[in-house]
């Protein structure tokens, strides 16, 4: 299976259109935004990833999430994935990550031991 892509989101909305087929709405897709208060805070994002599996695989595997800062982990997010052969999925994830400071957090995702994508947010101070 392959990632196909992994954003920090505000929602995700599913809506099925002609033929059977079904589109996924995303709004608010962003890699950086204001703090909620002053550090120290507790900030729970709002992930999706979304996955292909090629028709010639088993469909079965595990999603890992592995968010860190300045290198080191500060939360993990682990969850079992099936998407039918030749077809397409994705999974939302949610951590609770402590900041001390404005800094930049890296979510970095695969399934079971492939390639890694990573992904940042950058916290900036909070807005006047």
């Amino acid at each position: 299976m392959d990632i196909l892509a992994a954003l920090y989101i505000d929602n995700l909305e599913l809506r099925p259109v002609d033929g059977g087929a079904t589109h996924i709405d995303i709004t608010g897709i962003k890699f950086s935004g204001a703090a909620p208060e002053p550090v120290p805070f507790t900030w729970t994002p709002h992930m999706v990833v979304l996955v292909r599996c090629p028709p010639d695989e088993s469909g079965t595997g595990a999603l890992e999430v592995v968010f860190r800062m300045d290198g080191d982990e500060v939360a993990r997010n682990a969850q079992p994935l099936q998407v039918e052969p030749g077809k397409f999925a994705y999974r939302l994830v949610q951590a609770e990550l402590e900041f001390a400071g404005y800094d930049t957090v890296e979510a970095h995702c695969r399934i079971d031991m492939g390639p890694v994508t990573v992904v940042p947010f950058t916290m900036l101070e909070p807005a006047d």
